[in-house]
Formats: structure tokens, C-alpha cells, sequence
């Protein structure tokens, strides 16, 4: 129904935001991540979830498009609702989370409270798929340069690899150091391939 909400920070809190629009008071769960993006902030925009219960219509807060459309994901898995999804939020950062899916770490996400290993490994498997191709992974990319990543794709395929096997293997490496020649990119990527 909400679409986002902008106006004046009437309190602010880790857990949550009244956010006064046209004379109005929302109050607003947000995560400890959106929490420091608003902290200092006199007016903020605030992109919306609501949930409507028997018992209560909530509203959750993000700072970012992206941030809510990975907890929209998240909320997706079976085992998560919209509170452990904000405590995913409060533990990691939204690029801690999609790498943890991408690179199927369970243990950092088998971390966050509320989060067992078969939730974990839920997640990883629903999303992953979602997660590669959120708008949100193109900066794990974009951060480690394209142009190295193609260059080393390139030559992966040349050498008679998959491509998909490679595309995974060359995200994982980059995503640990971007900063690497394309000599030692592919070699990484020849040893676990």
C-alpha cells in the first residue's frame, strides 16, 4: 500500500522511527543498518514494507530500494518472517547478506540470531538464484572491474571451462580481494576449478 514515506524524524531509536508526514506519526521498524544510515538526519525518506495481521498493520522501514527488496526475498523463505528478517538486517549489512547467499556461507549466516543451520542453508538455496540477479549484486561486480573479470573469463572459456562453473568461481574471488592482477585471478580460479 505504502510506497515510501517522507517527513520529519519525530524520534529515533535502533529498533524504530516515528516519522511525522502531513500531521501524521508512523511509527516505523528499521533495522540497526537503516538506523545508521538516518542517524543525524531531520528529514528522511523511507521506503515501506507493510504487514497486515489480525492483530496489527506494521510498517518496516529501509533506506535504500534494494535493502527492502532483499528483505521482501528473505521474508519469501519459510522459516523467516519480518522480525528475523530485521535482525539479518540489524547483524549483517544488506552486501554481507548476498554475498553470504552467493557464496553459500552458512556459518555467517547460521550467526545471526534466530538463524539455525537449516534456515541458513534454506536461505541460500531459495535465494541464491534471486540474489544473482538483484540490481543490489551488480556492486559486488561493478567494485571488482569488469574489464577484469571479462578479461579472466575470457581466458577460463578459451581454456575449455564451463561457463557458469567459472562466472561463480571468478565472483568468490573478486568478491574476497578486487584488487588483483588478471594473472593471479585466473590462477586462483584454475586451482579450485
Amino acid at each position: 500500500m505504502f510506497e515510501y514515506i517522507k517527513g520529519a524524524v519525530a524520534v529515533l531509536k535502533p529498533s524504530h522511527v516515528i516519522l511525522e508526514a502531513n500531521s501524521v506519526g508512523y511509527f516505523i521498524t528499521i533495522s540497526l543498518n537503516t538506523y545508521t544510515q538516518l542517524h543525524g538526519h531531520e528529514t528522511i525518506k523511507l521506503f515501506i514494507h507493510q504487514v497486515i495481521r489480525e492483530d496489527a498493520h506494521l510498517l518496516f522501514g529501509f533506506a535504500t530500494e534494494s535493502e527492502r527488496e532483499l528483505f521482501r526475498m528473505l521474508i519469501s523463505v519459510n522459516g523467516i518472517g519480518s522480525n528475523t528478517a530485521i535482525m539479518m538486517f540489524s547483524s549483517l549489512s544488506p552486501d554481507e547478506i548476498r554475498n553470504a547467499i552467493l557464496l553459500d556461507n552458512v556459518n555467517l549466516l547460521k550467526s545471526i540470531k534466530g538463524i539455525g543451520v537449516k534456515t541458513a542453508q534454506r536461505v541460500i538455496i531459495d535465494l541464491k538464484d534471486k540474489v544473482g540477479k538483484s540490481p543490489g549484486t551488480e556492486q559486488i561486480v561493478a567494485s571488482a572491474d569488469n574489464t577484469l573479470r571479462n578479461e579472466a573469463l575470457s581466458a577460463l572459456l578459451m581454456l575449455g571451462f564451463a561457463k557458469k562453473p567459472v562466472e561463480k568461481e571468478l565472483d568468490k574471488i573478486l568478491a574476497a580481494n578486487p584488487s588483483q592482477s588478471v594473472e593471479n585471478v585466473i590462477k586462483q580460479a584454475l586451482k579450485s576449478l
